[in-house]
């Protein structure tokens, strides 16, 4: 009699080059989890495998907006069945921009609660010397487990533990990784810090205020980030401050009246091109608590 297996998958949640991601049950508890499926049928997915593992199990206390690791199985042959009616052209990869998007306007104090918990997971991996190197709005998840929507940062698979207890922000990195429309200037030339992640935030917090959204070309996904135009064609930012360094961005692009200025200005300061005068994420931390976007205004008292 063969054994009943551990997770129910339920339905695919986002599919990248190196692995499939579901959401599943634990049958014996009820609870929803993320099962990550990645083939090591070839060095480089074992490499990014372990990467993501050894990123996870460095971490010695548990952040509620970053993804927890269960365990990690190994297993050959075809015992992993997801169950038929799984589409891959799944819209649940937007789901971060689909929140975003409910109503007419953008909702301010749910963007600003994305930003809050964005800025404090990435402050918490610097703290535990993890740079996450590939964020976008891919491969951040939503839970409704309590109600209110609360963010996952997922998917370590290009992340880098840094050996020491120094600042992070001193640790330097050669190999360009990354996803172009998210990828700091200082990146595509191979030579950056973890700086890079508060660059990437920045695309995402700019996109999420504004609903800008891009199709990616290769993968056909509609995705939360910014970009500058060139004719018809779209062009990263961080590549098109490389080729332009002076370039002013213009923030807000859309509408004078979605961010008030101590909002633009934190996102200038975390897209500056010099990333000396970039925030690192425990400046950010303390001035995303700072900003006035998406806070209810206090009635005077009569």
């Amino acid at each position: 009699m063969a054994a009943e297996s551990k997770y129910n998958i339920i339905r695919e949640v986002g599919r990248g080059t190196y692995g499939v991601v579901y959401e599943a049950i634990v049958n014996q508890t009820r609870n929803k989890v993320a099962v990550k499926r990645m083939r090591c049928s070839v060095p480089e997915n074992v490499e990014l495998a372990l990467q993501e593992f050894w990123a996870l199990q460095s971490i010695q206390r548990k952040h509620e907006n970053v993804i927890q690791l269960e365990e990690c199985i190994l297993q050959s042959g075809q015992i992993f069945q997801p169950v038929s009616h799984c589409s891959k052209k799944s819209d649940s990869h937007l789901l971060l921009i689909e929140t975003c998007l409910k109503g007419r306007s953008p909702d301010a104090q749910l963007n600003n609660s994305f930003m809050r918990q964005l800025s404090s997971a990435v402050a918490f991996l610097h703290r535990n010397q993890i740079v996450h190197r590939d964020l976008k709005s891919d491969n951040i998840l939503i839970s409704h487990r309590h109600g209110s929507p609360m963010v996952k940062v997922a998917d370590f698979g290009l992340s880098k533990v840094c050996q020491g207890k120094g600042n992070v922000n001193q640790h330097c990195f050669s190999s360009a990784c990354g996803s172009n429309f998210y990828m700091a200037p200082e990146v595509w030339e191979g030579h950056y810090t973890a700086k890079a992640d508060i660059f990437a935030l920045g695309i995402i917090f700019w996109a999420m205020v504004e609903r800008i959204t891009f199709r990616d070309v290769d993968t056909e996904k509609e995705l939360l980030g910014t970009y500058i135009c060139q004719g018809k064609k779209l062009i990263p930012l961080g590549e098109a401050l490389l080729e332009n360094p002076n370039m002013k961005l213009r923030i807000p692009l859309k509408n004078n009246k979605s961010m008030p200025d101590d909002l633009c200005e934190l996102l200038h300061d975390m897209l500056a091109f010099n990333p000396k005068k970039r925030l690192d994420a425990f400046q950010l931390e303390v001035r995303i608590g700072q900003i006035s976007y998406g806070k209810k205004r206090q009635r005077s008292a009569s």
